[in-house]
């Protein structure tokens, strides 16, 4: 217990360190970009003054110390800032957006983690065999597809030729799941790549188990074939296939800006790419805090599974 209470000290110390060093990125890579709000915001053409009494209003002519200063205390209070261009609070831009993304990421991660893991068990189930090869090479050539491009395969041949499900989600707003047709397509894309490296990892781990000391000993104990899948070698292919299944909701959290885009859902990626279009460097910082600290605590409960079930590489971490 003293062990893993020392090693969780140690990670969530990791984990805000983690923090702070996403704030001061994000600061510094918003500082960087190119163009002006100001600027943005006058207008075409805009008079020099106007542009000044512009950058003067949003305390853009303050020093980059003190903005990052002021900037970091609101964070501690969980206020994310107010939009450029609205003047609306970064948080509402959250929520507006938190819908859709949500529920794309929660029916994908319900399809990925069954889907996923069965494969990968009957793949190393059936090592070297038919069903293995045939798992392998689908899954093989499903992940070399960019998202984008089967999205437009599905699109054109399930929406547009036969007429079986909407092309987009336009016209149903942000109440997704009223819609379920909507969603099919959405959700096909977004599990085609996961699915197909989860499926390889579980696959790996479950063979690199299976031919362990501990698996022959139970099998010569006469532990039925099952249990011996399911209850021992299961968990212990469990530490790669938490990481990448921490990654795999850190990268559905953060909004998939090629799916949004390409069925048109107003997701966090439709939020940031209309941030980064109109220069409102507010609600860019704000959602890319976010998503960093959403992919430190993922990372932080992918740790946990794993030095849970694999006690072994808590002394790696």
């Amino acid at each position: 217990m003293t062990g893993l209470r020392s090693w969780l000290l140690r990670r969530l110390l990791l984990g805000a360190g983690q923090t702070v060093a996403v704030v001061l990125l994000v600061f510094a890579l918003t500082e960087a970009l190119p163009g002006d709000a100001a600027v943005a915001l006058a207008g075409d053409q805009p008079d020099p003054g106007r542009i000044a009494a512009i950058r003067e209003a949003m305390h853009l002519d303050r020093p980059a110390y003190e903005r990052l200063g002021e900037w970091a205390a609101g964070l501690l209070h969980a206020d994310l800032g107010s939009s450029l261009t609205s003047g609306r609070p970064v948080s509402s831009y959250l929520a507006d957006g938190f819908g859709p993304t949500v529920v794309l990421a929660a029916l994908t991660l319900l399809l990925l983690v069954p889907v996923g893991g069965g494969l990968g068990v009957l793949a190393a189930r059936y090592e070297g065999r038919l069903g293995d090869r045939l798992i392998s090479s689908v899954t093989l050539g499903v992940y070399a597809v960019p998202e984008f491009a089967l999205g437009v395969l599905l699109v054109a041949v399930l929406a547009l030729r036969l007429g079986w499900l909407p092309p987009t989600a336009v016209g149903y707003g942000g109440d997704l799941l009223a819609h379920p047709a909507a969603l099919v397509l959405p959700v096909a894309v977004l599990l085609s790549r996961p699915v197909c490296s989860l499926t390889r990892l579980v696959r790996a781990g479950m063979i690199d188990a299976l031919a362990s000391p501990y698996v022959a000993q139970a099998r010569r104990y006469g532990i039925p074939g099952a249990r011996i899948r399911y209850a021992h070698a299961l968990p212990h292919a469990l530490a790669p296939a938490a990481q990448q299944l921490a990654r795999t909701i850190d990268w559905l959290l953060c909004g998939v800006i090629v799916v949004e885009a390409l069925f048109v859902i107003p997701g966090l990626g439709t939020v940031l790419m209309n941030a980064v279009t109109e220069r409102d460097v507010p609600v860019i910082q704000g959602l890319a805090v976010v998503f960093g600290c959403t992919a430190v605590v993922l990372n932080l409960g992918a740790d946990l599974v794993i030095h849970r079930f694999v006690p072994r590489t808590g002394v790696a971490a």
